[in-house]
Order: C-alpha cells, then sequence, then structure tokens
C-alpha cells in the first residue's frame, strides 16, 4: 500500500492526521485519499496535519487516484483534503475532478468526499455536488462552545449551513458529519448539536474518542466511556440519522463504506 501511494504521489489522512485505525485500514486495502497536497493553511489545535504554505496544485492527482482506487479494486473511494483557503474555490475543482475521473474508470464506484468549509463559497460547494458525490461529508468536529479554543478559523453556523446547501442545491443527496468527544463537551450540548445537524438534513453521524497528537495539541479533557458512546449512537438513530457510528476509535471515514451500506443507502 505504501509502495502503491508513495509511486503516484498521493497522501492519505490516515498518515497526515495519525489515525490510530491506519494499521486496519492500510491491511485491509483501503485509504482515505486526502487531496491537495498535505499542508493545510489553517491550524487547528485537534489536528495532527502539518499547516503552512502549501504546494501547488498537482494537476495529475485526480488521475493518479482513479489508478490507485483501479489497482486496489475499490468500490467505495473516501476523499478528503488539507484546507486550501489560498485557492479562490478553496479546491472544489479538484474535488470534482477526482469524482469524474474515478466515475470514467467506473460508474459505479460510489465516492464520498470530506470536504472543507469552502469559507461559506456556497459557488464551490456546488461544484462539488454538480459532480454527484455519492456522500457529502463535514465534520462540525466540536460544539459551538469550543470553536475559539478548538478550531478558531472556523465557523460552526457555516459548517451547519454547508450541510444544509448541499442537500438544498442537490435534493436526495446524502450528507454526513462528525464530532470529536473528550474536549470538555457537555451532554446536552452534544445532544443539541446532533439536533442542529438533524435539522440540516444530515443523513450520517459519525462521534469518536479526541486523541492529543502531541502535547502541542488541544489537551484531552476525559475518555468518554465506552457505554456512552453507545448511548449516544442509540439517540442519534432515535434522532432519525440513518446510520451512526460512535465508539472510542470510530474517525469520520472508518469503515465508510459499511456505514453507508447498512442505512440501505
Amino acid at each position: 500500500m505504501k509502495g502503491l501511494l508513495d509511486g503516484l504521489a498521493l497522501h492519505t489522512v490516515c498518515e497526515s492526521a495519525q489515525c490510530p485505525n491506519q494499521g486496519d485500514c492500510l491491511a485491509r486495502r483501503t485509504a482515505t485519499f486526502m487531496i491537495l497536497g498535505d499542508v493545510c493553511t489553517r491550524n487547528c489545535r485537534f489536528c495532527a496535519v502539518s499547516h503552512g504554505r502549501p504546494a501547488p496544485v498537482d494537476p495529475a492527482e485526480p488521475q493518479h487516484i482513479a489508478q490507485a482506487a483501479s489497482h486496489l479494486g475499490l468500490r467505495y473511494v473516501v476523499i478528503t483534503s488539507v484546507t486550501r483557503d489560498d485557492l479562490p474555490e478553496g479546491g472544489a475543482a479538484q474535488f470534482a475532478a477526482c469524482i469524474r475521473e474515478l466515475r470514467a474508470l467506473d460508474a459505479s464506484i460510489s465516492v464520498e468526499v470530506l470536504v472543507p468549509d469552502f469559507r461559506g463559497d456556497w459557488q464551490a460547494l456546488g461544484l462539488v455536488m454538480e459532480a454527484q458525490p455519492a456522500v457529502l461529508n463535514h465534520n462540525v468536529e466540536t460544539v459551538p462552545r469550543l470553536y475559539p479554543s478548538v478550531r478558531p478559523q472556523a465557523d460552526y453556523a457555516r459548517s451547519v449551513e454547508l450541510l444544509w446547501r448541499a442537500k438544498e442545491g442537490r435534493p436526495g443527496s446524502l450528507t454526513k458529519s462528525g464530532m470529536m468527544l473528550g474536549l470538555g463537551e457537555e451532554r446536552e450540548e452534544i445532544l443539541r448539536v446532533m439536533q442542529d445537524l438533524r435539522e440540516a438534513g444530515c443523513d450520517f453521524l459519525t462521534l469518536g474518542q479526541y486523541l492529543a497528537p502531541s502535547e502541542q495539541h488541544h489537551l484531552v479533557v476525559r475518555f468518554i466511556p465506552p457505554q456512552e458512546f453507545d448511548e449516544y449512537a442509540r439517540l442519534g438513530r432515535e434522532a432519525g440519522f440513518r446510520g451512526v457510528a460512535a465508539a472510542p476509535l470510530v474517525r469520520s471515514s472508518y469503515h465508510a463504506s459499511e456505514l453507508f451500506g447498512s442505512a440501505g443507502a
């Protein structure tokens, strides 16, 4: 897997974000492709991805992702990116190009994209939705109260609006979001976020335990017991989510195809 990805100059969020599940996923010959380089223009306090001045966009990247998907025999492809606030459309055109390239390879491939907030540029979001991803994923990450300390360059209301606009712009599309728990949020705040997501029409929800990448990142305030994750999963299903994955090691893209399929999508 590493030889294949390195040979095609592809990045994965599995490695860049130090995901605890990367051994499992790579052993199953799956990975979440991370496009637009491996340097982010933002510096969120929970994230291990490098930040700074990104390299130019690689025009061959969509073709390389299609080649990797073909080599691995993938039927469900997950693509995310660093945040590229330096680009006029935030990298939306590259997302769309990747979706189109995969569909040209095989029209039956399902593509899930985990997108940034595009700084509220809804025309950029429209570029992605026009390419018809199977799932449009955008993580709210945490509760509104903690945004200033966890992701100060983002905006909670804007993230929820992005999910709503994805549905509004393409009726019948599927949307997904996720949160990290253990950053200091309260139970009622979690339930309120779940309600906000459902009001935005969000179909899928992921909840996992936050793990600090280093001592310089946001501290873990609390480790959530597995039974609490079970309760949130139950409450999420009762709230109307088509699929909920909630457990300590759940991450936004972990077993994404299974969550997609389990909901009958």
